[in-house]
């Protein structure tokens, strides 16, 4: 398995920006300075009061990796106070949060950069075998080249139902009938192409020394545009389509993991509109609430995807599923103070804008990809 250097990088990133978010950590050194040696003023603990730079500076390069590792891997001793809480007390996790209750636990941004990262990171080493059609059986091949084939069919028999239509139509019913037949016609020309485009990758992935070639029919069709004489641009571009699928889908994983910051103020409107009668609840409340829960849910992912590597351990996948709804319930239960019932509908209510929520940005990766 090749590593992954981007997503290295961007896991490393993400743990140091994190890092820089909580701010400086670890343990008070045992011999300091008089001085701070970042503004010079006098020292009274193990800490700057001015900067709140550490008192004693290391110089070794032990050290320094020392501090990599840090930055990239924990912030302190706050995570192992903030994750039982985050799996188990999510509500009241968050209800001290809001409350102020802040310097045991790790900040949802921070929390939330890291994990969403760290999902990114783990998705990058899992399918980094290149996914071709030679991956689908002659068995499932064959079973597609049929289901096209009786697209195409239905379109024949529609067109000729069409025909029939249009010469028994009466004057003033042929325009009607005659738009009803060019449909028709214009969805039996999209079938044929698709078995056409079809069966030319299947030459492709059986014999890899040829070329597919679409031909400027098949790119007018299937496109819409009107591209005139383009068969030579578009020799062998289906075969390259049919070797490197994995392309598109590093694309969407690499600009999905740069702008998930962006499901935050997409899932805000939905919480915000589940309180908005309630007096004392503000939009802050539900900020911290998002940034947990998320942080929470990228965690599942990586766990739900770890244990689908593996047949002994798949069978545990689908009761994981049923984590994400009861998890939603109680921290909404603990977080707003609620009672059963109110938390009950706003948790199916949250599942369902969740729903929406990843819908829309899915939408927003897949423009981001096209422009």
């Amino acid at each position: 398995m090749s590593v992954d250097i981007e997503a290295g990088g961007a896991l490393a990133t993400a743990g140091l920006a994190a890092a820089a978010i909580e701010g400086q950590g670890g343990a008070p050194a045992k011999e300091h300075a008089k001085t701070c040696a970042n503004c010079r003023a006098a020292l009274v603990g193990a800490f700057c009061h001015a900067c709140g730079q550490t008192g004693h500076v290391h110089r070794s390069i032990l050290h320094m990796l020392e501090e990599g590792l840090h930055g990239i891997l924990h912030f302190d001793s706050k995570t192992w106070r903030t994750l039982p809480l985050l799996v188990a007390r999510p509500g009241l996790l968050t209800r001290r949060y809001i409350d102020g209750q802040r310097v045991r636990y790790v900040a949802p941004l921070a929390l939330f950069l890291f994990t969403m990262f760290m999902m990114f990171f783990v998705f990058s080493f899992i399918g980094n075998e290149p996914k071709t059609l030679e991956t689908a059986t002659p068995t499932q091949a064959k079973q597609a080249r049929e289901q096209l084939v009786g697209e195409v069919d239905e379109a024949k028999a529609e067109v000729t139902k069409r025909e029939a239509a249009l010469a028994a139509a009466s004057a003033d019913e042929r325009e009607d009938a005659t738009a009803e037949l060019e449909e028709a016609k214009s969805e039996l020309r999209v079938a044929e192409a698709v078995l056409s485009v079809f069966d030319k990758a299947e030459t492709v992935k059986d014999d890899p020394t040829k070329t597919a070639v679409l031909t400027g029919e098949e790119l007018k069709t299937l496109s819409g545009l009107d591209f005139g004489n383009v068969e030579s641009q578009a020799s062998g571009a289906l075969s390259k389509l049919t070797k490197n699928p994995e392309l598109m889908a590093y694309k969407f994983k690499n600009t999905a993991y740069k702008f998930s910051f962006m499901l935050i103020p997409i899932s805000l409107p939905f919480l915000w509109l589940m309180f908005f009668w309630r007096k004392g609840v503000t939009t802050y409340d539900h900020l911290v609430f998002s940034m947990y829960s998320l942080s929470f849910m990228s965690l599942l992912f990586i766990v739900v995807v770890l244990l689908s590597m593996s047949s002994f351990t798949q069978s545990f996948v689908p009761y994981l599923l049923l984590i994400p709804p009861l998890h939603i319930f109680l921290q909404l239960r603990e977080t707003y103070g609620l009672s059963f019932g109110s938390a009950l509908w706003r948790t199916i209510a949250l599942l369902t804008s969740a729903g929406t929520a990843s819908l829309l940005f899915l939408l927003m990766i897949v423009v981001l990809i096209a422009m």
